[in-house]
Formats: C-alpha cells, sequence, structure tokens
C-alpha cells in the first residue's frame, strides 16, 4: 500500500467528511442526545452517504489507497460498515473491499470488520470476532463459527487475539460508563 498522493482527492475530502459527520450523529444516538426528528434526519443522512459509496464503488470499484489515500480508505470502510439497514449493499461492498486487499490497495483488517458484520446483519456467525453486544451481562461477542478456531482466523488477517480485544473493549466500555456515557448497541471497529 502506497502513501503518495491519491488520485481522486476531490473524492478523499468527501468521503473523510461524510465518515466524520457520520461518527458524530452515532455519538448523539449513542448517548440519547437525540429526538425523533433529528433521529430521522439522521437515517436519512446515513442513506445518503451510502448512496454516495454506492456511486463512488459503481464508478470506481472499491476506493482503496491509491484512488483516495488511506485515511479516506478508512472512512469508505466506516461507511460500509455502518449501513447495516442496506444489507446488499453491504455485502457487496464486502466483495469489492476483498479485492483490494487482494491487490495491496486496502487493509485486510477493514475486510475482516465489514465480512464479520455483513455475516451478522445477515443473521450468520462471523468469522473473526469483530462484531460484539452489549448486553446485561456486559460486552458480548455475537455468534461465531468454530470458535475454537478463533484467533488462528484473527491472526491470519492481522487482528489479535480475542482475549486482549475483548479486554480492551471491556475497558473502553467500562470508562464509557463512568464518564456518563452510553455504548453502541453493536460495537465495532474496536476488536
Amino acid at each position: 500500500m502506497r502513501t503518495a498522493e491519491p488520485l481522486r482527492p476531490d473524492l478523499a475530502r468527501e468521503l473523510i467528511a461524510r465518515a466524520a459527520q457520520s461518527a458524530a450523529r452515532r455519538a448523539r444516538r449513542v448517548r440519547n442526545q437525540l429526538d425523533a426528528v433529528h433521529l430521522g434526519q439522521d437515517r436519512h443522512a446515513e442513506h445518503a452517504d451510502t448512496k454516495v459509496l454506492r456511486r463512488i464503488l459503481a464508478e470506481h470499484d472499491w476506493p482503496g489507497h491509491r484512488l483516495v489515500g488511506p485515511d479516506a480508505a478508512r472512512a469508505a470502510w466506516s461507511i460500509a460498515l455502518h449501513a447495516d439497514d442496506e444489507p446488499d449493499f453491504q455485502r457487496a461492498a464486502t466483495t469489492l473491499l476483498k479485492r483490494a486487499v487482494q491487490v495491496g490497495d486496502a487493509r485486510i483488517q477493514h475486510w475482516a470488520h465489514l465480512h464479520d458484520r455483513a455475516l451478522v446483519n445477515s443473521g450468520r456467525p462471523q468469522e473473526f470476532g469483530t462484531q460484539l453486544v452489549v448486553s446485561a451481562a456486559g460486552v458480548e461477542l455475537c455468534p461465531l463459527r468454530a470458535p475454537q478456531l478463533l484467533d488462528q482466523r484473527r491472526a491470519a488477517v492481522g487482528l489479535p487475539p480475542i482475549a486482549v480485544a475483548l479486554d480492551t473493549v471491556r475497558r473502553r466500555y467500562a470508562l464509557d460508563r463512568i464518564v456518563g456515557g452510553s455504548p453502541a448497541v453493536v460495537l465495532a471497529g474496536v476488536a
């Protein structure tokens, strides 16, 4: 993966701005700081973000490091990751991201997270243990395929052992509760 100037800095700026705005909206939702009108506006904005990414995918394939640079490639991944209302789009984005990974134009960890999210959203067990839920018992993994092989699969995509990842998430969750925050129902990006 290169860090040279991206081929499409205009797309890079748009993706980064949209992902930052989306993260801010999610943070407000998580902390229950929105009324019904704002929740509807947020939902509309999320669909608009997905529509923009869908257009970029149709015109350019996955917006990887060469096209938009690493920060914007991460932003594209974040938009796809949170497109939970559009599972068909999420699965298609997973396929395109995997191709970008295979040619060295995207991070394999991003693919693993998006792959797991698409599996969980389709009611299937995840592969890499990146998708978590908050329940009465605390932070827990969404269902897994072959849990006994999880750390081997995680190592193959450059993720830390699940015990380390869960410890990190649980500490962050505890800290959020101490400072008055409230966690997301599905946590991703930290496992």
